[in-house]
């Protein structure tokens, strides 16, 4: 086989591999903001006034790695505005964008 190709097999494998690292992170993360949600939705923090406090930072600063995304998660629904952080550190469901994601994610089914 030419090296030329070996080459070109080797860059191909290792471009599906990162995707592959990269889609399957995103499914984690994904997982973790369901998880998030379902509960803040018990505990029924839709408001202020119930907000919860949930785990928004690393326990432990010297584990590096991916064992805790759940800070990432939270980012991430930060940004979406589904979840709204409070003055004291509390969090609560935003209603009205959760109910805009639970519609678009059924139209797009």
């Amino acid at each position: 086989m030419p090296v030329d190709l070996k080459f070109l097999l080797l860059l191909g494998a290792f471009v599906v591999f990162v995707a592959l690292v990269l889609y399957l992170g995103g499914l984690s993360v994904r997982r973790v903001c369901f998880k998030i949600i379902a509960g803040l939705e018990e505990a029924g923090a839709f408001s202020a006034a119930r907000a919860i406090p949930v785990q928004d930072e690393r326990k432990n600063v010297f584990r590096v790695g991916t064992g805790n995304i759940r800070p990432k998660a939270l980012n991430v629904l930060l940004a979406d505005q589904i979840v709204v952080k409070t003055g004291n550190g509390n969090y609560y469901l935003n209603r009205d964008a959760l109910a805009r994601v639970k519609a678009r994610s059924k139209a797009d089914r």
